[in-house]
């Protein structure tokens, strides 16, 4: 069986994902997404960046011939060249007797060969078996922190380089984006080094008993076996597809023999609480019994100034290139409630250079619509705006009041609502809700390729796909925001009878004088 870094660095990110990699079934893998795709090409592109500095030796070798590649990389290591690029290092069953395989590996290695193909093998001084130097791996990663799983793989690099060159390298390093390279300190994870490994071989061994399922949106979204993983979850309603339940709150239900919807709806409130404090105890009891009886529950009493009603709303929406720290969209649907229409508007930055004219634009239109509530979805437009203000010099005098306006979706939902659904992001919620985007594909990590393919490109068709998509989803935080008013509507705010349509609140009521008359041509 062949032991690999990417195996290796799997198993960190999930055990389960590793056990997949050997033993499941590579029909069932979902293909590789085009964000996935152009995170690929953005790291290859990045190593071509960094080789640029460096002369180097390449082994000649098959694609995939393991051996001979070896063959080749250490003739290059005894040769002495200072920087190796794709080399290889194999250790086959064969080369493993007589090598200094620590106790934990010693009832397993026969098992195993070992793969290693760091991005540089790099000429240090020291002593080894080729002469007076060494080589120490050296990993460029397009990431911009030193994961502890990037420093196990070095680690693990570290290792297999040992038993060839009969010496531990000096180091080991990391090059990572916009930073200086990171050091790996072998010494100090030496020990967690070989827990890992000996943890990796043994669930490997025992191939029958396949890790149990858990989906966390975060590190399972880019992860190729996602929908298998999925439908195992939903079959089994495991619990991880409750939101609030994290792999640490999960470990601790499984302690306590909770293990299913209907064992935690009979939970008493103190006893949850007393675990996990008393928010996420209800949180958990709560978001149990709505999937269990997939059914919206209340929270809270709703006050009139929870939801300001006004004769036109505006509904905002960014998407944004993040490797270029670039804000390039700035979407913005105006809903006429007295004329019963509406209109997108889409301020776009066709490259970076435009964007000071984008958000001048996207100003002008807002403005023209003071003091007329603006809805998102999260705080990240909040956050985007004090940005774009800072960096174009808009005066704190234009700014409060802008952001004064705006009114987050997300938080009122997670306030007074209890849904049925897996997460709280805004597309589970919508299309619980009844709503659909039109492009069934599309989602924020696509839009970053399409813009991508776009600067590329100049193929108008991407930028096309954006706008639509940024469309839905500032209609899809309109139709989220109408359904949860409709839903609160059924139970009336403590001591009022007022119909909330009639309600005006603050400045929201007061519309300013030419806002009718300029209303959506």
């Amino acid at each position: 069986m062949l032991l690999t870094a990417q195996l290796l660095l799997d198993y960190q990110r999930c055990h389960r994902r590793a056990f997949l990699d050997v033993y499941g079934d590579d029909r069932q893998r979902d293909p590789p997404s085009d964000y996935l795709l152009k995170l690929r090409q953005d790291s290859s592109a990045y190593q071509k960046t960094i080789l640029a500095h460096h002369s180097y030796h390449k082994p000649e070798y098959a694609h995939g011939n393991w051996q001979e590649g070896t063959l080749a990389t250490v003739a290059l290591m005894q040769e002495g060249v200072d920087t190796i690029y794709h080399g290889v290092l194999w250790l086959q069953e064969a080369d493993l007797e007589g090598l200094d395989f620590p106790p934990f590996l010693r009832q397993h290695w026969a098992n195993f060969s070992y793969l290693s193909r760091p991005s540089l093998w790099v000429k240090t001084p020291g002593e080894s078996k080729f002469g007076p130097w060494k080589y120490t791996p050296v990993e460029i990663k397009w990431g911009k922190r030193p994961k502890r799983e990037y420093q196990m793989v070095s680690v693990f690099h570290g290792w297999i380089l040992s038993q060839i060159q009969g010496e531990w390298p000096n180091t080991v390093d990391l090059i990572l984006r916009d930073r200086s390279p990171y050091t790996v300190d072998l010494v100090r994870l030496w020990p967690d080094f070989q827990r890992l490994l000996s943890q990796l071989l043994t669930m490997l061994l025992e191939e029958s008993e396949e890790p149990e399922v858990f989906i966390s949106r975060q590190k399972c979204s880019l992860c190729q076996w996602l929908t298998t993983c999925h439908q195992v979850a939903q079959h089994q309603n495991h619990l991880s597809l409750i939101p609030g339940i994290t792999p640490k709150r999960y470990e601790r239900l499984q302690e306590l023999g909770l293990t299913s919807l209907e064992s935690l709806t009979m939970q008493h409130l103190p006893n949850l609480s007393q675990e996990f404090g008393h928010k996420v105890g209800r949180q958990i009891i709560r978001q149990a019994q709505s999937s269990l009886e997939q059914r919206a529950i209340p929270l809270h009493p709703w006050s009139p100034e929870d939801f300001p009603i006004t004769p036109v709303e505006l509904y905002f929406d960014i998407e944004t290139e993040p490797d270029l720290n670039l804000e390039y969209l700035l979407g913005v649907l105006v809903i006429d409630r007295t004329a019963q229409r509406s209109r997108f508007y889409p301020f776009l930055a066709e490259s970076p250079d435009d964007q000071q004219r984008m958000w001048q634009e996207f100003l002008e239109l807002v403005n023209r619509y003071h003091p007329m509530p603006i809805f998102h979805f999260c705080e990240y437009e909040v956050k985007a705006v004090n940005t774009l203000a800072q960096r174009f010099g808009t005066p704190q005098s234009e700014l409060k009041p802008l952001i004064r306006r705006f009114v987050d979706i997300h938080e009122r939902v997670t306030r007074f609502v209890t849904l049925p659904i897996e997460s709280y992001a805004l597309k589970t919620i919508a299309r619980w809700m009844g709503f659909e985007w039109r492009d069934e594909s599309a989602s924020g990590a696509q839009t970053v390729y399409w813009y991508d393919q776009w600067l590329q490109s100049g193929d108008r068709t991407f930028l096309e796909r954006i706008i639509c998509y940024n469309e839905d989803d500032c209609r899809a935080t309109y139709h989220v925001k109408d359904w949860l008013v409709a839903f609160l509507q059924q139970m009336p705010p403590p001591n009022q009878q007022i119909p909330l349509q009639s309600v005006h609140v603050g400045n929201f009521g007061q519309m300013a004088p030419t806002v009718k008359s300029q209303l959506l041509e």
